[in-house]
């Protein structure tokens, strides 16, 4: 395969140069931030005040009649779909180089690009998902309900399957930029999981995507931090994104999940590091396998820290101990999303607008269907190097103050009132120890 001389898909956060403020300020900013926050909560937060779905003030019925129109609905998932047609024929058909927009399209625009699709209009992709579209065609022309399958899900499994596929994908991303960046690595994995997760939809029905399909639990989880949400019964409403967080169900393998977020997203930094840099040319050789392992390792070190500092929570009130890293792992679907805006979003500015050049011509055949992305600056984003600086500290810093609000407010609720401030204590030193490393990262990369 030839590649091209721009490293398109350098993940990192541009380095020093891009961060023209000085590293113990926002560290000293950042710990203050969440010990004055959880002093404020202490003091003025006893008992709990967010109800999950339960929360939220309808829509306006002229807005909620657009929204849920099969018209407005469909026209969405057609155009989602044309663009993932659009995206396949350049994957099958389209040159084995970096100016496949296939590249852009599946490392920037869905999987980066997820992350404000879900924060602006809620869990999109569960909409417009093609595997869920192709499963219904199948059971529409074989006349069976794709929401039955064969067999119920399990419920144990929880969001397991989720949880390794997405560990699956940040391999194929993270590990080895040649195999990130080499057409037949990403159509190999591509066709698998859709045979797996079409396999399963045939056995589970409809419930094996959402347990299942990676991008769908993805944006389903950040979704929940979106201003929109439904009720029970379907009711469109507006409510506060903290509600909406305390609403994600507590499921086995949703620690598992944000584990791999977490921890992905941590491990892509650090392989920028300097340290490691010099540290991994020693083993040049054995590169792929190196990385693998510290991946791994990555993710292991949030799911053991979270496990530890949740079952370490003191005071249990009527929850079992055991239940509680699935109660208190919402509270880290916020930190999540600050890491993925601090360490991808010059990224996904550069990238995609890339990638958006590239796909009015999938094929190389000098087509200009999207000359008018050629006027977007995809460069504007280093232009304000202290802007973009202050932006990523302060996505990380709110990202773990929601944190530390969404662990409050259900502890709150679950702990005995005596022991309800500090039964929290090791969740608030995980919070801070989460903080400083995102920002030694941020910093050392």
């Amino acid at each position: 395969m030839r590649h091209d001389s721009t490293q398109v898909f350098a993940h990192g956060v541009g380095g020093r140069s891009d961060l023209p403020i000085p590293a113990e300020y926002a560290f000293a900013a950042a710990v203050a931030a969440l010990v004055v926050s959880f002093a404020v909560l202490a003091l003025a937060w006893r008992s709990s005040r967010f109800r999950g779905d339960a929360a939220g003030r309808p829509v306006a019925r002229p807005i909620a009649a657009v929204v849920d129109s099969k018209l407005a609905r469909g026209l969405v998932v057609a155009l989602a779909l044309t663009l993932a047609a659009w995206v396949s024929m350049a994957a099958l058909f389209g040159a084995d180089s970096l100016v496949n927009p296939t590249f852009g399209a599946v490392y920037a625009l869905l999987w980066v690009g997820l992350v404000p699709a879900a924060l602006l209009f809620g869990p999109i992709y569960r909409l417009c998902n093609p595997l869920r579209w192709l499963h219904r065609g199948v059971c529409l022309v074989a006349r069976i309900d794709p929401a039955a399958g064969v067999t119920s899900y399990p419920a144990r499994l929880g969001l397991l399957p989720a949880a390794l596929l997405l560990l699956a994908f940040v391999w194929l991303e993270l590990v080895d930029p040649p195999v990130a960046t080499d057409l037949t690595w990403v159509r190999l994995w591509f066709a698998v999981v859709g045979v797996v997760l079409l396999l399963g939809a045939t056995v589970y029905g409809d419930a094996w995507f959402e347990n299942a399909d990676p991008f769908e639990v993805y944006s389903s989880l950040v979704a929940r931090l979106s201003p929109y949400g439904r009720k029970s019964d379907g009711t469109l409403v507006v409510r506060n994104p903290l509600d909406n967080l305390d609403g994600i169900p507590p499921r086995p393998g949703l620690v598992g999940v944000v584990s791999v977020l977490l921890g992905s997203t941590a491990f892509d930094s650090f392989r920028e590091s300097s340290r490691w840099l010099r540290f991994s040319q020693q083993y040049s050789d054995d590169a792929t396998l190196l990385n693998s392992f510290t991946l791994i390792g990555c993710c292991l070190i949030v799911l053991v820290t979270f496990i530890g500092a949740s079952v370490l929570v003191g005071g249990i009130g009527h929850a079992r101990r055991r239940d509680l890293p699935n109660l208190f792992a919402h509270s880290l679907v916020p930190i999540v999303v600050g890491y993925i805006v601090a360490h991808y979003l010059s990224f996904f500015v550069s990238t995609g607008i890339t990638t958006l050049q590239q796909l009015g011509d999938p094929l190389s055949q000098g087509w200009t269907l999207t000359s008018w992305a050629y006027r977007l600056d995809k460069y504007a984003v280093y232009d304000h190097p202290t802007a973009l600086a202050v932006a990523k500290v302060v996505a990380i810093v709110v990202g773990h103050v929601l944190g530390v609000i969404a662990a409050h407010d259900r502890a709150v609720r679950l702990l005995p009132r005596s022991r309800a401030l500090v039964g929290q204590l090791p969740m608030l030193v995980l919070m801070v120890a989460y903080t400083l490393t995102g920002l030694w990262l941020l910093f050392s990369s």
